[in-house]
């Protein structure tokens, strides 16, 4: 718990850091559960500064989006404040009394945030008869011809003492999703797993500033993570583009509740 509220803690700076999820994800969402954009009623759990839920208002959506941060909300309710459909709650989907019932409940990589006791009752109680459950989950990873940066800044962690990831890190074919998870409750049906391995690039200064909004790393000792910042500036300004390019896995987890 005490990780995730860090995020809430550097609001300004994670909206500066995070970019919006790319825009395949909500094509693929939307086409693959046969929900119309326009006609569907979206419960969003933890919007952020609503990177996340700006591409579903964009598409038309009516959307209630829950944020237990309450400096991310104000954020995320200025910058959805031109969407009337919009309405952002400043609430733990824990505690939030669900007052209809909706056709998509939607976690954008902030599932693993929820209390995994009762994650999947509360969103099975808050969903119509057979509506969609969606989450996604992404991690950072290290396919043949990965970018060799991710290597050489280990060093530098390892000289602040947070240590070195283990390597080879794990292929991405071999990363778990929650199928069987979400099957075990009982409580849905037509699971379905969409896996998707995809790119982006950093300069520096983008790449610092993501890592500043990295849970793990606001817990550093504030020395050490600036050292290791400059590390990585170090490393990538070296480059001839000044540039770095990372790959990252998505799993897109849909599910319908059952009857």
């Amino acid at each position: 718990m005490q990780r995730s509220r860090t995020f809430d803690e550097i609001a300004e700076l994670y909206d500066e850091g995070r970019r919006e999820p790319p825009g395949w994800l909500y094509d693929t969402l939307f086409s693959s559960s046969g929900l119309d954009p326009a006609g569907t009623r979206i419960l969003e759990i933890g919007c952020g500064t609503g990177k996340s839920t700006l591409p579903l208002a964009r598409r038309g959506c009516d959307v209630v989006a829950l944020e237990m941060g309450g400096n991310l909300a104000g954020l995320a309710r200025k910058h959805l404040a031109a969407f009337p459909k919009v309405r952002i709650a400043h609430a733990r989907f824990e505690d939030w009394a669900a007052a209809e019932a909706f056709d998509l409940v939607l976690a954008i990589t902030a599932w693993h945030w929820i209390d995994p006791a009762v994650r999947y009752q509360r969103a099975a109680a808050a969903l119509k008869a057979d509506a969609v459950l969606a989450f996604s989950m992404s991690e950072h990873v290290f396919p043949p011809g990965y970018d060799p940066f991710f290597e050489q800044i280990q060093d530098g962690y390892e000289a602040i003492g947070a240590g070195r990831l283990p390597w080879p890190p794990t292929p991405p074919e071999s990363i778990p999703d929650a199928r069987a998870e979400i099957e075990q409750t009982g409580l849905f049906h037509d699971v379905r797993v969409i896996r998707r391995l995809w790119t982006e690039e950093f300069t520096a200064d983008e790449h610092v500033a993501l890592m500043r909004t990295a849970s793990d790393h606001r817990l550093m000792e504030p020395a050490k993570r600036e050292w290791l910042f400059d590390e990585m500036r170090r490393l990538i300004e070296a480059r001839p583009a000044g540039r770095i390019r990372k790959h990252n896995l998505t799993l897109l987890h849909l599910a319908r509740r059952l009857p």
